[in-house]
């Protein structure tokens, strides 16, 4: 490439007020860093050459370069400049200064100049441009960037892009389900209308192997993702103005700043029908047929297709997606058999039947649960919600539990195996030596260092203890946000014991059968609900302010590279988040009703709220409404965003310009009015299921449905993303990912976690283990009177006997004054009643449990991670055939390497040669000849 020696950089003078905000893109002019390959290295240096003294007027500048004015010549869905040759691999947008309605002259003249000279830059770079006005608004100017040829190659060759060789020959073996492809033809994409892939060997490109490479047509060589990520590699580090010798640059900044209005890569067609072009493939026309719309929800995803016209980056996202929800298959298939269980055996609830028997639980006389304000109540009052506890709380529950302990280990041991899968079929096994450091990084580059592998000077952003000291800040601030998370949790504690005093002393306390609102709306299950419902609402506030204070931490820390962003980023909000979903899960499964004390010496918190109680039945059915909630309502909250948002302001978007809709507008002002995705909308979409993922494993013995709920979701899911991004969204910018990120050991973190919490719910939250001890101890001698084991009787073992004359005047209840006071009434603990020598002290019966209930936890997770480690041992992480595959396909590309390097010394050497012989013949050659 010929690369232009003189570029055109602002530089403005001492007292003229910069108007950008922020230091991203900024860098001293004598500090540029030098991080990149030689290469790259003399590429930036024709960046460093020359520099306009003054702005003056710029279209006299001898060295400024414009783009030339073309009128759009009506061709709908080009995608090529006027001359029909030269293909649009991305599109700026700006406003014309001269035809704003408020015109500022001052500000407005200094975007217009910074615009020009960055132009200019991208010109002297080797780009070709191309600016057009818009068809609707005149006052928007569309500026087309062509990369040629040779601006293509060299870059590729410093960002290490691999390229095909030649066509993989490698036989691909038969799968053992090729027999039934009968049966999985229906659910396969129609390699009729989306063919598959050519498979070809690569390596990453060098200039001077060109003819390594299969180059067949310089046009399709560079496919248009591959030529997008080139360019916008270039617009990211293209300079534009200098400034008390500190230099700006990048189109992100630029468009941050209001320079420019948008800069992306166009969609190759109209989703809904295919390009009058015939020689364009019209995939995003394919997409949305055979992916996004709602007729092929049955069907797999073309991942090939995603890959290659968006990107590694997002095809893996739909890959790790749809894997994981095939595998919510099986455990929503074991979810529901479990329910089901607990469905149809509820009437043999032996404890159950009890607690609505006219003759034991209508004459079970409880405690009051708070002070002073509530009244003694009947037992029987809690009735449907003991049928629906024994739906839940069963021995099903059990064995779901451990199901899904080794169900999250099978799946993330055959994700691995899919991804290093994925990682040979799109050729990102050895990535990391792709990966550019992030412009905002390179901008911060001014301390020198001595690289310890190279002992070579680089330059780095900050010193050893300027890195430690931003750590620090970051964490500080990480952790200021998690008590503030913890504060709000105190909070609805708070408001759960303050309301339900006002439900006690509102809802009726005895059933008379004549209110069918009675059986549901207990003062426990109207404080759960609202308690619920507030904490969903507070969850959804916190997320929103927190987004953006994570942002703010990890531009601050700075990041080198753009996958070490995300990791940390992502770190940060899934603490955050974890502690924001699930501390009120966490508070009801493990701590709510386990610090109470007994009615005659309760526990206060803050020294003034009496600390909330259980049920009868436990805490387990609060949980299974709390996990209902928050699911139910984060599903629809997110979907409201991902579709109502984008289709409203786009549908908005329509509206203002229905009058001229009957003018013909280009591709590029079509995808102008498409909504931006970001940068970091697909992190969303990970945090979005990892959340989910969370809930389907941690808490999934509370609520066996946890599996078939998140994959019905998951199935829209995938649609909704799809239809999103095929309909709604300009074309992203395709990036390259080796796998998902920091996901993947969070995931393997809760998976460990999920063994313990499920462990501690059976034990401690539901009342599986005090109903063994009762059936297998205390039902027969020595402690209790039947001749044989049975159930009957266990709703009076677990409730203790308080005296009434013992309550102390704080914690006495508000007797109604209808109603004859008792003598004694009954509360949920293991005590010994008035009268014992150890009065109101635990009994032997409680010392069972906690026993019973330590052994459990022990043995259910020594099992369940003994089988984890088994399993994880035995599956490998990468498979022998994709083994094989990878060391071959490096071992021929080596060989076809080799031997061209060698037919191309051995030509050249036969060049020398016969130059030689000619240069000594000549010299022998008597004189006379």
């Amino acid at each position: 490439m010929q690369m232009t020696t003189r570029d055109v950089l602002l530089e403005m003078d001492q007292e003229e007020e910069d108007d950008d905000d922020g230091d991203i893109g900024d860098v001293a002019a004598s500090k540029r860093p030098f991080l990149t390959p030689d290469p790259f290295r003399l590429v930036l240096d024709n960046l460093e050459q020359t520099a306009v003294s003054s702005f003056g007027a710029l279209e006299s500048q001898p060295d400024f370069r414009t783009p030339e004015f073309e009128e759009f010549n009506g061709k709908l869905d080009s995608l090529f400049f006027n001359d029909g040759q030269r293909r649009i691999d991305f599109v700026l947008v700006y406003e014309d200064e001269s035809r704003k309605e408020n015109n500022k002259k001052g500000s407005n003249e200094k975007q217009r100049r910074k615009r020009r000279a960055y132009e200019s830059n991208l010109i002297c770079d080797g780009l070709h441009l191309e600016a057009t006005r818009s068809i609707l608004d005149d006052k928007l100017v569309f500026v087309k960037v062509h990369a040629p040829w040779e601006v293509l190659c060299t870059y590729a060759e410093i960002m290490h892009i691999k390229l095909p060789l030649k066509p993989n020959d490698l036989k691909t073996r038969s799968s053992a389900f090729d027999n039934f492809s009968w049966f999985t033809k229906v659910l396969q994409v129609d390699e009729s209308i989306i063919k598959p892939e050519q498979e070809f060997f690569t390596a990453p490109f060098e200039k001077n192997r060109m003819n390594d490479f299969y180059i067949q047509d310089r046009d399709t060589f560079f496919n248009p993702a591959t030529r997008s990520r080139i360019v916008y590699f270039i617009l990211s580090r293209i300079m534009y103005q200098v400034r008390d010798n500190v230099k700006k640059f990048g189109i992100n900044k630029l468009v941050s700043s209001g320079i420019y209005k948008a800069a992306f890569p166009l969609h190759d067609c109209n989703f809904s029908h295919k390009s009058e072009d015939l020689s364009c493939p019209s995939e995003r026309y394919l997409l949305y047929r055979e992916w996004a719309h709602p007729r092929s929800i049955y069907k797999k995803q073309p991942l090939d297709l995603i890959r290659k016209y968006y990107g590694e980056k997002i095809g893996i996202y739909f890959a790790w997606l749809g894997y994981y929800t095939q595998m919510l298959l099986l455990a929503a298939v074991v979810g529901v058999a479990c329910f089901l269980y607990g469905y149809f055996n509820q009437d043999n609830c032996t404890w159950s039947k009890e607690v609505c028997h006219p003759d034991i639980g209508g004459k079970i006389i409880m405690c009051p649960q708070c002070d002073q304000h509530c009244s003694f109540w009947n037992l029987n009052i809690t009735c449907e919600s003991s049928k629906k506890l024994c739906i839940f709380d069963s021995f099903g529950t059990l064995v779901f539990a451990v199901f899904m302990g080794i169900w999250v280990t099978l799946f993330l041991e055959f994700w691995k195996r899919r991804q290093a899968e994925l990682e040979y079929e799109w050729d990102t096994v050895e990535l990391q030596q792709e990966e550019q450091p992030r412009p905002e990084y390179e901008a911060q580059c001014t301390h020198v260092v001595i690289n310890e592998i190279t002992q070579e000077q680089e330059r780095v952003p900050f010193t050893t203890w300027g890195k430690c000291v931003r750590i620090t800040l970051c964490a500080s601030a990480v952790l200021f946000w998690i008590l503030l998370i913890i504060a709000s949790v105190i909070g609805i504690i708070v408001y759960r014991l303050s309301v339900f005093i006002v439900f006690s002393t509102k809802l009726p306390e005895t059933l008379n059968g004549t209110d069918s609102i009675q059986k549901y709306l207990t003062p426990q299950t109207a404080t759960s609900i609202t308690a619920s419902l507030i904490s969903f609402v507070i969850i959804m506030i916190l997320n929103i302010i927190y987004e953006k204070v994570a942002i703010m931490i990890t531009n601050f820390e700075l990041p080198r590279t753009q996958t070490d962003y995300e990791n940390s980023l992502t770190m940060k909000m899934f603490l955050f988040q974890f502690v924001n979903y699930y501390s009120s899960c966490f508070y009801i499964a493990f701590f709510k009703g386990k610090f109470v004390g007994y009615p005659g010496d309760p526990v206060y918190w803050l020294g003034k709220y009496r600390n909330e109680e259980c049920d009868p039945g436990g805490c387990l059915l609060e949980l299974t409404t709390q996990l209902t909630i928050i699911m139910g309502g984060k599903a629809i909250w997110n979907n409201i965003q991902e579709v109502l948002l984008p289709w409203v302001k786009n549908l908005i978007g329509r509206c203002r310009t229905v009058s001229r809709a009957e003018k013909i507008t280009p591709r590029w002002e079509q995808d102008y009015h498409l909504q931006l995705m970001g940068k970091l909308g697909l992190f969303y979409e990970y945090l979005e299921m990892i959340i989910q993922f969370g809930f389907v494993t941690l808490f999934v013995a509370s609520f066996p449905l946890a599996p078939l709920l998140a994959l019905v979701n998951n199935i829209l899911e995938i649609r909704v993303d799809a239809w999103k991004m095929t309909t709604q969204y300009r074309r992203m910018v395709p990036e390259k990912a080796q796998d998902i990120g920091a996901w993947q050991p969070i995931m393997q973190g809760i998976a460990i976690l999920a063994v313990v919490t499920n462990a501690m719910i059976i034990a401690f939250t539901s009342d599986m283990i005090p109903r063994l001890v009762y059936y297998w101890s205390f039902s027969v001698p020595p402690y209790g009177n039947h001749t044989h084991y049975t159930m009957e009787g266990y709703i009076n073992s677990t409730l203790s006997i308080f005296k009434v004359s013992d309550f102390k005047n704080q914690s006495k209840g508000n007797p109604d004054p209808k109603v004859v006071i008792p003598t004694t009434c009954r509360y949920r603990d293991f005590r010994n009643p008035p009268g014992h020598e150890q009065q109101y002290k635990h009994n032997i019966y409680y010392w069972h449990v906690i026993a019973a209930k330590l052994a459990f936890i022990i043995v259910m997770e020594h099992l369940i991670y003994s089988v984890k480690f088994f399993v994880s041992y035995a599956i490998p992480d990468v498979s022998k055939t994709t083994k094989s595959k990878i060391r071959r396909e490096k071992y021929l590309t080596q060989k076809l390497l080799r031997e061209n390097h060698l037919k191309d010394m051995t030509k050249n050497m036969g060049v020398i040669a016969k130059r030689m012989v000619e240069v000594v013949d000549n010299n022998l050659r008597p004189k006379s000849e």
